[in-house]
């Protein structure tokens, strides 16, 4: 099972952080860093088999790919925030953290606007 390989992974590398927190702070921050890179490293092909299905189902309900596109736009730049913020956490920068979520959030917004209005279009043509 790889998750047990991942949460066994992400454990060791926690422990050797908080031993080294002591004694070099900086290294630590940048394993900390580099161990959530290669999590997500690790994680790629199962988002890849994601895409794939997504893109599948898309063509098969015969909905313009330029929805999902976006949509998966949106999905990345919340995770992106996400993986941003937590590291501003994990620095102890809380408030710069707050910051990349607000960022985040305010540019999914706005790329959500158009696939509002789509939506919107479609529900007024049912109005008569």
């Amino acid at each position: 099972m790889e998750i047990i390989q991942v949460v066994s992974f992400a454990l060791i590398a926690v422990i050797l952080i908080m031993v080294l927190k002591e004694h070099r702070p900086v290294l630590a921050m940048q394993l900390s860093i580099v161990v959530g890179v290669v999590i997500f490293l690790r994680m790629i092909h199962y988002l890849a088999m994601v895409l794939q299905m997504l893109t599948d189902m898309t063509l098969q309900a015969n909905i313009s790919l330029v929805y999902l596109n976006t949509l998966l736009k949106i999905i990345g730049i919340a995770y992106i925030a996400e993986f941003g913020s937590q590291v501003c956490r994990d620095a102890g920068e809380g408030a710069i953290a707050g910051k990349v979520e607000f960022a985040g959030k305010l540019i999914i917004l706005v790329m959500a606007l158009p696939l509002l209005a789509a939506v919107l279009e479609t529900i007024l043509k049912f109005i008569p």
